[in-house]
């Protein structure tokens, strides 16, 4: 373990406090650091900010939760990033309440790169996997760094699609960066850490605790340009990213999808307010002002098979599909199998069968 510097200290047992913003301002203006704000008395504090944030300075912090701030700090390439920090995200400082501290893991360069969020449903469709995967993979390839949350389905293809191109990827998480949330994601989540980026407003040992989401949510979008929405339920989470993104100036987009998906309904929602539809990154870059080639569309078909073709863009069963091509149902059985391996199609809930790329 390496020596914590005395400021990294500091500024972990103010984190560890939760002072509002604006009093943490005040304190800093007055006592010009957080080590002379630890170390003023109560009579100085009250001077400068209410009862309440003093009642918060003066309150101990449990021994076993300082030391395992101090552990997680005293580990190799574990970084805390406070405000005045020449790598703390400028974007962030731009909105006003940023966060006075980023717990980080990772490629400290990234966090003042152009970004894009890529965000949407935990229960994505296979569809959906692929675009967000594509999607991401190409803006990355294009020098936009990818900005998600790390739950499971479209925010953890997002990631693998950023760390496949060079501008890589950043995860903001709801919990301390000593633990993992989704467990399923652990994975995941050590490539990020050695290839891109893990970020958190939480101190270590915080829990994921439901109120900590809405507010990592504003993070994902006030580190990017903009938000791009691939799939989402009307009562998605991603729907208050993308909330959060029109309050902070930034681009929202939305990929459209089948009349009959419920998770195609956030994202036709948020065109029906005024969100930019996309279907290309191409579409991206060019309302961002950086549009470059990107090569052929990712999220395009593959195939002009006939059953393909049939299939369409909206999930059928095979019934449907014998009406439609006229043949016999072992035939297209075996038909969708052999596609299903060759990964152009996927098996999905209700006996039905969707297009993948």
């Amino acid at each position: 373990m390496d020596a914590v510097p005395a400021n990294r200290e500091a500024w972990a047992a103010l984190s560890l406090r939760a002072l509002p913003p604006t009093a943490l301002v005040a304190l800093l203006r007055a006592f010009g650091g957080p080590e002379m704000i630890l170390a003023a008395t109560r009579a100085q504090w009250s001077a400068v900010v209410p009862d309440a944030v003093v009642a918060r300075l003066a309150a101990p912090i449990a021994a076993d939760t300082r030391a395992r701030a101090h552990a997680w700090l005293a580990e190799p390439g574990h970084d805390l990033i406070a405000w005045g920090d020449a790598d703390y995200p400028q974007a962030l400082l731009e909105l006003g309440h940023s966060p006075p501290v980023l717990y980080y893991v990772g490629r400290r360069e990234l966090l003042n790169r152009p970004a894009l969020a890529i965000v949407g449903s935990r229960n994505a469709t296979p569809q959906g996997v692929d675009n967000a995967r594509s999607f991401a993979r190409a803006l990355s390839d294009a020098g936009l760094t990818i900005v998600s949350g790390l739950a499971l389905g479209i925010d953890a293809a997002a990631h693998e699609g950023g760390l496949d191109g060079p501008a890589s990827t950043l995860a903001v998480v709801g919990t301390g960066l000593d633990r993992v949330y989704p467990a399923r994601n652990r994975d995941l989540a050590h490539l990020i850490a050695a290839r891109g980026g893990l970020v958190s407003e939480f101190p270590p040992g915080t829990p994921p605790r439901e109120t900590n989401f809405p507010r990592r949510n504003r993070l994902i979008s006030g580190l990017a340009r903009g938000v791009l929405v691939v799939e989402a339920a009307l009562a998605s989470g991603s729907l208050i990213t993308a909330r959060y993104a029109g309050e902070q100036g930034r681009e929202v987009f939305a990929i459209p999808g089948s009349i009959h998906s419920p998770l195609s309904k956030g994202c036709h929602k948020l065109i029906r307010e005024g969100a930019k539809l996309v279907e290309t990154a191409q579409h991206v870059l060019e309302e961002l002002g950086m549009a470059v080639p990107v090569g052929p569309d990712r999220a395009g078909p593959t195939s002009d098979l006939p059953l393909l073709a049939a299939l369409g863009d909206d999930p059928a069963d095979v019934d449907t599909l014998v009406a439609r091509t006229g043949g016999t149902a072992n035939a297209i059985a075996a038909e969708l199998a052999e596609l299903e391996i060759e990964g152009v199609v996927a098996r999905i809930a209700g006996g039905q069968w969707q297009r993948r790329r």
